[in-house]
């Protein structure tokens, strides 16, 4: 009897990759097209598709299948399809995390998972740190946005505390990308570890008792070819996160109360000044680790134009999704007796796989091949920190300095006829007026960010490939004509929860309609006589690629 991997190997094998005829002219996407490919990868047999999971294993020789139909060339390793990736996956041990704060009032100790969140990790599997405090604001340093919350403290072997987030009224992509490196920071300064604080912004996007929800998920991170572990800031020792009572614990005694930092913070501009605290912290854990592998999925389209075909565009989309949730008290039952607790992953990102697909299929069965060479991505580890996509551009299979542009494609919310759309961080670079200019013949507009406070800029793949020095947004369905109303329905009941299912009202004839822009976008971006520019003076393009070739706004 054939194995389940087997059969659905098989079956992946049997499914056409030309799912629906077109002509070079006039490309056609249709809606039975985007919802064959999402029913394969959201079916339950995947199980959710987590990172080293079988069931990620079969959704990666689907895409593969697909591909190999479609007559692309293979990426990854040695001739293959797949960029096979190691990763070191930790998780707590048995005796609980804990973190005691002692000061003025004495020691008072906090549980993991409770009133804290204790970081994990790997470089610490019997973790035992005690340190003194300082409080640091939101804890950014950045010369060109005027920005020094470390000036005039000592923070030389201690922990800081910081707020999450960044002040009002700093440019929410720039603030989103400081936010992500203020571990590097600290470092920097000589700290050993961090504590971040809820601000009132920041508890208002994220609960705490959301947060706590996925406190006991395990760490990843991928291992170089050489067999280290990445650790972007391998400095600290310790981390954690603080609810209010632990919050108040640290600050006892301190000239100021948190309840008043935060009423500063949420001010236009404000940036409460750090101190040194009355407190220190013991932090507290045991963690197992264990290496398991995933693949990314990678094909290349051979561009035509001779002086052209050695220049990359990169289109990607994230594979993995979460898998399945652990059973909790109270579950209900499905008809068969079991618990639903897959978590399908049917627009997250089932639905930016099946868009990538098609837009590869569009672009094979042209008989005009675009100029550029195109690259098909299908990342994993999105969903553990974007951590495929991180690997890929730090070891890519063609070289860095070829790529020349990155769209990605991650959840587009099917759910709407949607009119305009996002690209978040399109201000950066050309890509914004390309993206503007390739969809407008579709009465298709495009929209600035709609939800800053998400961070969005920070938190998909197309940000690993900035951090490269590559022009790149992410491309993602808009507010206009209900789109507010289905993202915030779906940011609150199905995203990474079981609903995120075949269930659900899809509208597949959006998702012809997201399939044909990107092909639009994507053929822009190849054919293009130049390829994406940073603008000049630009934030990222300055920081990631001081000496590339810049554009005028």
């Amino acid at each position: 009897m054939k194995t389940p991997m087997a059969l659905a190997a098989m079956t992946a094998l049997l499914l056409p990759a030309t799912l629906s005829a077109q002509s070079a002219a006039d490309p056609v996407f249709t809606a039975a097209a985007m919802r064959a490919h999402v029913e394969f990868l959201a079916d339950d047999l995947l199980q959710g598709r987590d990172t080293g999971s079988e069931g990620h294993e079969i959704a990666a020789r689907y895409v593969a299948s697909q591909f190999d139909g479609l007559g692309l060339k293979p990426a990854g390793d040695k001739g293959t399809w797949l960029q096979r990736i190691t990763f070191q996956k930790t998780e707590f041990g048995k005796t609980p995390a804990t973190l005691t704060v002692t000061g003025p009032a004495g020691a008072k100790s906090f549980t993991h998972a409770g009133d804290v969140i204790v970081g994990i990790n790997a470089d610490q599997p019997h973790l035992d740190v005690t340190a003194p405090l300082v409080f640091v604001g939101f804890g950014l340093e950045n010369a060109r946005l005027g920005l020094n919350d470390y000036a005039g403290l000592d923070v030389k072997g201690k922990i800081v505390v910081t707020l999450r987030g960044y002040p009002k009224g700093l440019p929410s992509e720039e603030g989103a990308h400081l936010s992500a490196t203020k571990g590097k920071v600290a470092e920097s300064h000589g700290a050993i570890g961090m504590i971040a604080l809820n601000t009132l912004q920041s508890a208002k996007a994220r609960p705490w008792a959301r947060m706590v929800q996925f406190a006991d998920e395990p760490d990843f991170t991928w291992v170089s070819p050489e067999g280290v572990p990445f650790n972007a800031a391998p400095g600290l020792r310790a981390s954690a996160m603080l609810n209010d009572p632990a919050a108040q614990a640290v600050f006892a005694g301190a000239p100021t109360t948190i309840a008043a930092i935060r009423k500063a913070a949420d001010k236009a501009g404000g940036k409460p000044k750090g101190f040194a605290l009355k407190t220190s912290v013991t932090i507290k854990a045991d963690t197992v680790s264990q290496r398991v592998t995933s693949p990314n999925v990678v094909a290349i389209l051979p561009g035509s134009d001779p002086k052209l075909k050695d220049e990359y565009v990169v289109l990607s989309a994230h594979l993995d999704h979460i898998g399945i949730s652990p059973a909790k008290a109270g579950d209900a039952a499905d008809e068969s007796g079991n618990r639903d607790r897959i978590n399908n992953g049917a627009l997250d990102n089932g639905a930016g796989i099946a868009t990538m697909l098609e837009v590869a299929r569009a672009m094979a069965q042209s008989p005009d091949k675009p100029r550029r060479s195109i690259i098909f991505l299908a990342s994993t580890a999105e969903e553990k920190g974007l951590l495929g996509a991180d690997y890929f551009a730090r070891h890519p299979t063609v070289p860095v300095k070829q790529i020349v542009g990155n769209v990605d494609l991650d959840m587009p919310l099917l759910l709407y006829p949607f009119t305009d759309v996002i690209a978040f961080g399109a201000d950066h670079s050309t890509l914004g007026p390309i993206v503007a200019k390739a969809v407008a013949p579709m009465d298709v507009k495009l929209a600035p960010d709609p939800m800053p406070q998400e961070t969005i800029f920070v938190r998909s793949d197309h940000y690993m490939f900035v951090k490269q020095g590559v022009p790149a947004v992410f491309l993602a369905t808009g507010y206009a004509n209900g789109g507010e109303k289905a993202w915030g329905e779906f940011l609150g009941g199905a995203y990474h929860h079981p609903g995120d299912d075949m269930m659900q009202k899809i509208d597949w004839n959006a998702g012809a309609r997201f399939a044909e822009a990107n092909y639009r976008i994507t053929r822009a971006m190849a054919d293009g006589d130049a390829p994406p520019r940073w603008f000049a003076k630009d934030f990222f393009g300055d920081l990631f690629a001081p000496q590339a070739e810049k554009a005028t706004r």
